[in-house]
This record gives structure tokens, sequence and C-alpha cells, in this order.
């Protein structure tokens, strides 16, 4: 394994984990619109259970997310999280909010009332799916910072990198194509969270809403996403020379990208297919509630694919408008060759992780959600 091969496989590793992390926001996703597809307080202690077996699924695959990325290219994550800390400080800010909401919005003594801690899971649900979405759209748009390693050199203040600005990350808000893959994200997490709903809660009322809401949150995100991805395949793009790491623009890059990797693109249209699939046969069959997995399948495809050419053939997956040079590559942001290479044999052991995981699903979902279960005491 060279250290070139090292480097790709790490991005694919890091690039894996976002696609996942975006999948189980139909948490978030089912959470936002709790008050829609649960009419009375019975459907809505279902659809908050049936999210709550899933949660932090969620969560541990944010914070992989995060020490993956801080493990295989560590400059990446001190530049953007310390760096852009006010963006990611409000993103893990609406998690903590989600887990205090199901840990004690039906304890005895709870101050606050169910109402207070279920809007906590709303923040939550519209929050961090869109500034999650805004924070991946500045892969392609770049962000306002410098990096410097002489600084290293500086006893005093051994600073790499900096924020160009005061907003700290909050400028990425400001930024009209950062907010329309931020909106396509939080629509994205509905439509997942409707799906997975509607597999999940055995209950003829909240399918029949879902299915029409399915609609309402299905038309806003096709129209984003196309728009989003549209733009990026057309506009200029951070390429990087492979011989000198200078670090340039080139027309239509991502687009080239895809072309080079005509893999990733297959894989790219597999996936839009997948999802398209899950949403329509489930708008037009009465019967058919299992579109999540193919949803949440096309959309780790898709996602995956995005970040893939985001990061793979020569590009900068983290460029800087404030200085194009100091601009994040996978060679130029990466650890060292033994550490990517001890990581690798590490994880080697994913599969079976995931395969843990797949066999909890299955135990938990043995029974889906429906009214004679919320009887019991034992729930959220």
């Amino acid at each position: 394994m060279t250290y070139i091969f090292l480097q790709h496989y790490w991005w694919f590793i890091v690039s894996l984990l976002g696609a996942l992390l975006v999948f189980l926001m139909f948490v978030q996703g089912a959470n936002s619109l709790l008050f829609s597809l649960g009419a009375t307080e019975e459907e809505r202690r279902m659809i908050v259970n049936s999210t709550g077996r899933k949660w932090e699924l969620t969560f541990t695959t944010l914070v992989t997310f995060g020490g993956a990325f801080f493990a295989s290219f560590p400059l990446f994550y001190s530049t953007s999280f310390g760096g852009a800390y006010w963006l990611w400080m409000i993103i893990l800010f609406s998690f903590v909010l989600q887990a205090v909401s199901y840990e004690f919005q039906n304890k005895h003594g709870n101050i606050l009332g169910t109402s207070a801690y279920r809007w906590f899971l709303i923040i939550n649900g519209i929050a961090g799916p869109f500034l999650l979405g805004c924070a991946v759209a500045t892969f392609f748009n770049g962000s306002n910072f410098v990096v410097s390693k002489i600084n290293l050199t500086d006893g005093m203040q051994p600073v790499i990198s900096s924020w160009a600005n005061a907003s700290h990350g909050l400028d990425a808000l400001l930024d009209p194509w950062n907010l329309v893959l931020g909106l396509a994200v939080f629509f994205l997490a509905r439509v997942l969270g409707i799906l997975y709903v509607m597999n999940n809660v055995n209950d003829e009322n909240i399918r029949c809403r879902g299915s029409v809401r399915l609609i309402g949150c299905a038309v806003p995100f096709l129209i984003l996403f196309v728009a989003f991805l549209v733009r990026t395949l057309l506009k200029d793009g951070y390429a990087v020379n492979a011989s000198t790491g200078e670090v340039y623009m080139q027309p239509m890059k991502y687009l080239a990208n895809l072309a080079d990797m005509w893999y990733v693109a297959a894989m790219l249209v597999a996936g839009v297919v997948m999802v398209l699939y899950a949403i329509v046969r489930t708008v037009v069959s009465k019967t058919f509630v299992r579109g999540i997995w193919a949803g949440g399948a096309g959309t780790v495809i898709v996602v995956l694919c995005l970040l893939l050419c985001a990061g793979w053939n020569d590009t900068a997956y983290y460029p800087s408008n404030a200085d194009l040079q100091s601009s994040l590559t996978i060679a130029n942001s990466c650890s060292s060759e033994f550490t990517l290479r001890t990581m690798t044999y590490v994880s080697f052991l994913v599969p079976f992780v995931l395969a843990y995981i797949a066999v909890v699903w299955r135990k938990m979902d043995m029974k889906g959600i429906n009214r004679d279960e919320m009887k019991s005491d034992d729930l959220y």
C-alpha cells in the first residue's frame, strides 16, 4: 500500500461515514415533522419512540465522522473545527438538545413539560440537517481561512491555520448556494424520516399522513438538489497540480471528475434512481412501506459519490477563498504514512462493527411500533 493509496483510501472511509451520517438523519427529519405526522398525543409518542430507537446511531456516527477526520486529515480538523467553530458548535449543541430531550421529556419532576422537550427535538430536526448541509457545501464553494505551516517555528504562537474573519464559520450562511444544499439536506432528512416512520410505525393514520407529507418534502428536495448539482458540475472547480501541489481554478472541474471517474458517475446515477424509486413507489402504492431501504441506500451512494468527487482526482476538498494556495487536499492535510497504514489495519474491523449494528437494528425492529406498545412504562 503506497502513501497515495492510503490517502485515497481514508478519504473514501471518511466520505462513507459522512454518507451514513446523512442517511441516519432520518431521525432528525422525522422529529421535525412530529406535530405534522402525529395528530394526537399517542401518535406523537409512537413517532418519538420510533426515532428514539435510532437516535444514538446518528449521534455516534457524527462523533465517529469527526474522529476519523481528526485521525486521517488532522489539518482539516484543526482548520474547520478550530476555525469555523461557531458553525460546528451550533450543530453539536442541537444534538445535545436532542439527547437531553429523549432522556428527560417523560421523567417525573420535569419542570419544562413534555412539549418543551419535543420542541427541542424539532429544533435539532431543523438545525442539524440544514447546518450540516451548509458545512458540506463549503467543500465545493470554499471557506475563508489561511494556512501557514511556517508558524510551527513560532514558539510563542504555533498556530498553523486561522480564520480570515471574525465570523468563524457563520460566513458559510452568507453564500446562497450553501443555503441551497443546506435546505436540500433538510428536506432529504424529512423524506427519509417519513419513509422510516411509515416502515417502523404500524399505524394507518400516520402512514396516510406520511404519504401526503412525502410529496410536499420530496418536490422541494428534488428541485434544490438538482439545482445545486447542475450548478456545481458547470462551475469552476478547485484543481491541484499533482507535481507541484499548486491549486488553481479549472472550468467544470467536478464534471471532469465524473468523466474521469466513470464508476463514480455510474454510482451517482444509480443512487439517484434508488431515491426516486423509493419516493415514487411509496406515493403511488398504498401498501408499500419499505421505501426507507431503497431511499436510504440511494442516499448513502449519492452522498458518497459527491464527497469522492470533491476529494479525489487531484481536487482540493476544502478550498480557501481567502488564499487559494491554503486550500486543503488529501495530500497536504493527511496524517503520516505510518499513521494511515496503522489505521488501515484497524479499519478492517469495520465490517464486523457494521454487522453488529445490522443485527441490533433487526432485533429492535422485529416488532414495529404500535398503539398497544404505548401502554408500557419503559418508553420515551
